[in-house]
């Protein structure tokens, strides 16, 4: 389905930048040019990232083995 009619972004593709990172409405304009135009596809991109987002219990034991990995690398 087409999120953005105006870049001819799709779910798929919103769904792929979360994926690699995209976290916000800024990163998703900035990984796939959305919301630049009209603007009316923001609703729709909203839903689509958070369903998309990992959720939270995962980004914070992500971070933390970072932390953990980035402390044993310094000793």
């Amino acid at each position: 389905m087409y999120v953005c009619v105006c870049k001819a972004v799709t779910d798929r593709q919103v769904r792929e930048a979360v994926a690699q990172g995209a976290r916000s409405l800024r990163d998703l304009r900035r990984d796939l040019g959305i919301i630049d135009e009209c603007g009316r596809c923001a609703g729709c991109a909203r839903q689509c990232l958070e369903s998309s987002a990992p959720p939270p219990a995962i980004v914070l034991d992500m971070a933390l083995q970072c932390r953990t990995a980035a402390i044993s690398e310094c000793a």
